[in-house]
């Protein structure tokens, strides 16, 4: 039918590489992964076979089909194992499909493979890699299977589930003879363009009828003679199982290509056919069918992917609803070890968050993805997911293309969670799914309902169904079943059920040879390799341990399973040392330049290897977590020991400077001070310079000002291989000046500026702190407190750190503080408890960093109980928060405080940009368990009215609800929370106000607004009413106030500034008076709704008679939107959501609309005048269609006008332009109407309830020219909007150095179409 309806552009591919395809069968071969929580297997997909694998899981869950499969015995069929002998007649389709249908049943494993059966087709590796049509394919596939069974007893099987007839009849209107003609069929193909679902659709084919009359009469056979006839079609006989293709792909012949109909088209879960049936006298039963499989295209007419949502029928998976656990931080490794590498979106991901600036060309793009995964984007996913361009064009939420798409990043806000829209790739792996409510899933009445989209098998609800209505991804047939068909409750969750003996054996021991190699393969991959490096074999100098004889001696190889406790290792290494005096502790360690250096020792003895997340080829030091060798080791990543290049003048023995530099490589501790190099040197003063890079260059020198001395190297940068130049002070004669130039300044981008906002007393308002992106939050908090001059708060701050420090280990370790000023103190004097103190009354005396001040013992200071240190105050001034209870904020470019940063975080985890600014403000960072919100009372939020708040995750939203009301200083129950949405206004309600805010899926940095008035229970609305009174002669109904010439002012109304004198304003936006808020049952009828917002207060100043009266529109952009018809229909049916609004238009009597109604506003032109009269309502029948002749005999014959003597056009508000309604004159023949070649409904008209039709009268004036004054202002105006926009746009490629093209690519041109086919044998 469509043949290669998604052909893949190749002319990159050798057809060498093109055709090692085949090897995608290999997979097959490895060793699957077991079936998920949902207990059903996918298939999995051989390159492009989704629309197969789609097409056998409805197959699969057809149980009358699969059993009536089963049935067939292999005396019938034949076998597999004969199926090379030459004179053996094996029917290898219909085998291969047991066989499938057997494993997807029993076999414990997440995906089958059709390679077996796509063999038995007759296809090779290209067919695999080719999608086609899935319509075509039902059609191929049955045909293959009848020629397959050919005399057997399943010969007529796919004629007795899915064969039915439909009898056309001509009855002619003379003799009322009828001549009718039988058509089979195995699907229906239904019509999708121009019809509203699927109910229309059959109405159209089976209940209207096509008449032959004027022109197009009908040949009489009886009579002899051309004669008025008509001509309809009925369902005759209807099968068991009813298949619906719906006709998404058309053909533009005006632009000669295909495209896809994206509109909405409904299908019920339940129809009745006896409307279109011949035979009408059964009971309804006979008629009803039930939806059980829905085939799902995503795509456009040249690429997609199809998956299938499938109904359950026998109860065979487990439909539980479980929280999707992945790890938002995606690590590409990580990605290359799993089948997440399918999900393009992941790993494009992963690529970009490897770039330092999360930038890079697109072209590299494609080049980095071929070496991380080995494959190119052409080859693995554009013929699903399109180019790549393309790709990134259509996830804009996630990545942030340039004006000329070269270059493309990772939005700043963006997150590894899934987004709605791109389920058809790997979604599951980012959506968390709504947990049911205890034995609700296990109730026989609750349909089991479950997307598969190839591998992955998912539950979903009933109601995700009407997803899939309209868009780029919707339903593309439909599979129904009759009601009345029952399944034997033996079958219900029983998947062995009428399977074959021999298969159940095979299937049997097949899980069982898994099972083997399962457990085989757990145990290796579960087995890793640990070195042990043992503390006694081990010295300590220069800054690290070495090993005292040599590397093979000192480190042990220990292969240990990783899911075993922390405890078992340590009992392990116990048994395998013999003997060991005291503790023994197990600490990660990891070589460096300078040596070993241990980091992190483990505890928790109870916890796996796998838990404290021990990696393979882990180090793990043995000692006794104090000492080695009688020496105290520093451990832990702040004090890694860094082993720099020093360069210092040699000195003669006079010790007089020399012009030559002594390069010797130094091991320094990364906390300890820039200072401390003049000490290690023995040179009392001078100035030190610093290069960070591994290579000393002409320019990369720079001076570390004084003032900096007193910084670490990990706050100024150093890292591994970074070189040190001392030079004299005093030294005119600079050892640079042949090699090159000073740099006296600090970089400009290494720093960040801070803001004092904590209300303490300081000298200084706003300081300069230099960093990488690799410093931490703490270290710049506290480097800010210092120069800030805060250094009492800081005093107090280190002596609570140091005590908590010592508390948790419950050793007595002496140290000293060194402190500018009197410490505030609640304890006795600090002598009587052994507390020594030193006072630095110069501000250039050097003061230890806060980290490392208890390592290094002093002579002469006695220690510090930790009782005592718990002791001194950290209580600031009243009325000033202490150092200690603050934290940095990031300031934006309107001067708002963001959200907290987290102390542990880096510059990089906190995504903060060197340059920017941050504020020392009062108040502590939430921790990883809690969320920092925003919330304001009411929707009108005014820039900095906003609260803050910080809450546990898990609380509750109605405790959130409680704490903002306290904090606000309100009372009353009547409020509910909304979340502030991307507009800046309020979103949707959280309604859930038991759910805790952590599955809400709400993040630091949201707003929330305190609304008031309490949400309507579970199935109620809450919907806000307007009244409308459009100007015209057919809306004078009055207030018994005169609203003439009334300006609402205030929020509830929305008002355009028209006048009556003025008739060319008559199309400015409509005035909307707020009435009130009506709650109401959403099983109340539309009736019901207009009664109960008659009984509102402000509803008494109009004079209503009824409700029958009042005319419903949907509020839509502040203007009146979609027309509510149908008095007594539920509201539910109007799926009217919470945020809905109504408004309602008095009428001056009642109307009755129906469904083929369509009300337009109509303007008479005013002759003379650009302008026109004020607007009449009309009801158009579009029964006859929806044609521009009709539309146009019916305004003539409202305005008395002739219709040859009328122009008529529709206004479009948007662009301010009339759209002219052609005057269809020519002849058609009725088989030429049929098409609705000249359909209001579709493009370019799109005609609507609601819509605004100028008329023109020709008898008076006769000019093309139905636009007004209004229209050229409005364009006007959309034109110098769109010159700035473009002007911006060319000035932004200008700066960015890109020179637009001129000429655009040509079209490359497609491959020819191949046609799907299946290779069947003769077997008559």
């Amino acid at each position: 039918m469509f043949g290669d309806l998604f052909e893949e552009d190749y002319s990159s591919v050798s057809n060498d590489h093109y055709g090692k395809g085949r090897k995608l069968k290999t997979k097959a071969l490895e060793l699957p992964a077991p079936r998920g929580f949902t207990n059903l297997s996918g298939i999995r997909n051989q390159g492009g076979t989704c629309y197969l694998n789609s097409l056998l899981q409805t197959l699969h869950f057809t149980p009358e089909f699969r059993e009536a499969l089963f049935s067939l015995g292999p005396e019938e069929l034949g076998s597999l194992e004969d199926k090379d002998k030459p004179d053996a007649k094996v029917r290898i389709i219909p085998l291969q499909l047991q066989r499938l249908f057997a494993q997807l049943l029993l076999l414990d494993q997440e995906a089958a493979s059709t390679a077996d059966l796509t063999d038995s087709f007759g296809w090779t590796s290209d067919e695999e890699m080719r999608q086609h049509d899935v319509q075509e394919l039902n059609r191929i596939l049955f045909s293959a299977l009848e020629t397959s069974l050919v005399g057997t007893s399943g010969h007529d099987l796919i004629n007795r589930l899915y064969h039915g007839t439909i009898v056309n009849q001509i009855v002619c209107k003379e003799c009322k003879n009828v001549s009718e003609k039988q058509e089979d069929f195995l699907d229906l193909t239904v019509a999708v363009r121009n019809v509203s679902g699927l109910g229309d659709a059959l109405w159209n084919m089976y209940v209207e009828e096509e008449v032959f009359d004027s022109d197009n009469l009908y040949h009489c056979g009886t009579c002899d003679r051309l004669v008025k006839a008509a001509k309809s079609a009925k369902l005759r006989k209807l099968p068991p199982f009813l298949t619906f293709s719906l006709l998404r792909f058309n053909f533009d012949f005006v632009k000669c290509e295909r495209y896809k109909e994206t509109s909405c088209y409904m299908f019920p879960l339940r129809i009745n056919l006896k409307p279109f049936c011949e035979q009408s006298e059964l009971d309804d039963l006979e008629y009803m069918y039930d939806l059980f499989s829905v085939i799902i295209h995503k795509g456009g007419c040249y690429g997609g992917h199809y998956h299938v949502y499938i109904k359950d029928v026998d109860h065979l998976g487990n439909w539980q609803f479980q929280e999707d656990k992945s790890n938002p931080d995606v690590n590409l490794e990580d990605l290359q070890n799993e089948e997440e590498i399918d999900d393009p979106l992941m790993i494009l991901k992963a690529v970009l968050l490897q770039e330092e600036s999360n930038l890079i060309p697109v072209d590299q793009l494609g080049q980095k993805l071929l070496k991380k995964i080995g494959i190119s984007w052409n080859k693995k996913y554009r013929k699903q997911y399109g180019p790549l361009r393309k790709f990134l064009q259509l996830h804009s939420q996630i990545f942030l293309l340039s004006s000329d798409e070269s270059t493309v990043s990772l939005l700043k806000d963006c997150s590894l969670q899934a987004e709605s829209d791109i389920r058809g790739n790997d979604p599951q792996l980012l959506k968390t799914l709504t947990s049911e409510p205890p034995g609700l899933n296990d109730r026989p009445s609750c349909p089991h309902w479950f997307d598969i989209n190839d591998s992955r098998v998912q539950p979903i609800k009933e109601k995700d169904i009407e997803q899939q209505f309209q868009g780029k991804e919707s339903a593309y047939m439909l599979f129904y079943r009759k009601s009345q068909l029952q399944r034997p409750p033996e079958a219900r969750a029983n998947p062995r059920y009428r399977v074959p003996c021999h298969l159940l054996n095979e299937m049997d021991a097949a899980n069982i040879e898994l099972h083997v190699k399962r457990a085989e393969c757990d145990s290796t991959n579960n087995n890793f390799e640990l070195h042990l490096h043992l503390g006694p074999h081990y010295h300590f100098f220069n800054g690290a341990l070495h090993p005292v004889v040599s590397q093979t001696e000192s480190m042990w190889d220990l292969t240990f399973d990783k899911r075993k406790t922390l405890g078992d290792l340590r009992q392990s290494i116990f048994q395998l040392l013999e003997f060991w005096e005291g503790d023994m502790v197990l600490s990660v360690a990891k070589f460096v330049p300078a040596g070993l250096h241990v980091y992190q020792t483990l505890d928790g003895d109870h916890l796996t290897l796998c838990e404290i997340e021990i990696a393979d080829g882990e180090d793990i030091f043995v000692w006794n977590g104090v000492e080695v060798g009688g020496i105290q080791i520093p451990a832990g990543s702040d004090c890694e020991p860094l082993l720099l290049n020093v360069l210092h003048p040699a000195t003669s023995n006079e010790e007089e400077e020399c012009q030559q530099l002594i390069d010797s490589p130094h091991v320094f501790p990364s906390n300890a001070e820039i200072g401390s190099v003049f000490t290690a040197f023995a040179i009392p003063d001078g100035v030190i310079l610093v290069n960070k890079t591994e290579s000393v260059g002409e320019e990369s020198w720079t001076t570390i000002p004084k003032e900096d001395l007193k910084k670490t190297f990990r706050e100024q940068g150093l890292r591994n291989g970074s070189s040190i130049l001392i030079q004299d002070s005093n030294d005119g004669n600079s050892l640079l000046t042949k090699q090159g130039k000073w740099i006296t300044s600090v970089n400009e981008i290494d720093w960040l500026q801070v803001k004092n906002l904590c209300q303490l007393d300081s000298e200084e308002e706003q300081v300069k702190i230099s960093a990488t992106l690799n410093t931490v939050v703490f270290d710049i908090r506290i480097k800010a407190v210092k120069e800030l001059k805060l250094m009492k708060e800081l005093a107090v701050l280190a002596l609570r750190f140091c005590a908590r420090a010592f508390s948790s280990c419950g050793k007595r370790v002496p140290f000293f503080i060194a402190v500018r000023g009197p410490l505030t103190t609640a304890a006795p004097p600090a002598a009587e408890h052994g507390l020594q103190t030193r006072r630095l009354s110069s501000c250039g005396s050097r003061a230890q960093s806060l980290r490392g001040m208890w390592d290094l013992p002093r002579p002469g200071l006695e220690p510090v109980s930790p009782a005592l240190a718990g002791r001194f105050s950290t209580t600031a001034p009243p009325g000033k928060p202490s150092a200690e209870d603050s934290c940095l904020r990031p300031i934006d470019r309107n001067g708002k405080l963001l959200c907290p940063v987290p102390d542990n975080y880096t510059l990089k985890e906190a995504e903060l940009k060197m340059g920017s600014s941050l504020g020392l403000c009062p108040g502590k960072a939430p921790t990883s368990s809690q969320l920092f919100l925003f919330f304001a009372v009411g929707s009108d939020v005014q820039p900095g009215t906003e609260m803050e708040i910080i809450v546990e995750e898990t609380i509750s939203v109605r405790d959130c609800l409680k704490v903002m009301l306290e904090k606000s200083g309100l009372s009353g129950d009547a409020w509910h929370l909304r979340k502030m949405d991307w507009c800046y206004e309020a979103g949707e309600a959280l309604c859930e106000e038991d759910a805790a805010l952590k599955e809400l899926m709400l993040c630091s940095g949201d707003t929330l607004l305190l609304i008031e008035g309490k949400l309507p229970p579970l199935g109620f609305l809450k919907v806000p009413i307007w009244w409308y009174q459009p100007r015209g002669p057919l809306h004078c109904w009055k207030s018994h106030q005169d609203q003439t010439d009334c300006t609402f002012s205030q929020g509830g109304v929305w008002r355009a500034d028209s006048i009556q004198d003025a008739p060319s304003d008559a199309h400015a936006e409509v005035s909307l008076r707020y009435l009130g808020d009506v709650e109401i049952s959403e099983d109340a009828t539309l009736g019901e709704l207009k009664s109960q917002a008659m009984t509102l207060p402000s509803f008494s100043e109009f004079s209503i008679p009824s409700p029958a009266f009042l005319r419903a529109w949907m509020v839509e952009s502040k203007r009146p939107g979609r027309l509510l018809r149908a008095h007594y229909q539920q509201l539910r049916e109007y799926k009217l959501g919470q945020r809905t609004e109504i408004c309602l238009e008095p009428l001056q009597k009642e109307e009755n609309l129906g469904p083929q109604h369509v009300l337009l506003r109509t303007q008479m032109r005013l002759p003379g005048k650009r302008a026109y009269a004020l607007p009449v309502d009309l009801v158009w029948d579009t029964a006859r269609g929806w044609t521009a002749g009709s539309l146009r005999h019916r305004v003539a014959d409202f305005y008395s006008l002739p219709v040859e003597k009328i122009e008529i056009a529709k206004y479009l508000p948007e662009k301010f332009e009339w759209l002219p309604v052609p005057s269809w004159n020519q002849q058609i023949t009725k088989r030429k109407k049929k098409k609705k070649q000249d359909n209001l409904q579709g493009a370019p008209y799109h005609l609507k309830d609601g819509d605004t039709i100028g008329i023109k009268n020709l008898l008076v004036e006769d000019d093309d020219d139905f636009s007004t004054v209004r229209d050229d202002i409005g364009r006007e105006k959309q034109k110098e909007f769109a010159l700035g926009k473009k002007k911006s746009q060319e000035a932004l490629r200008v700066r960015s150095g890109d020179v637009p093209s001129g000429a655009e690519t040509p079209a490359r041109p497609r491959g020819p179409e191949a046609s799907l086919s299946i290779h069947v044998g003769s077997f008559r």
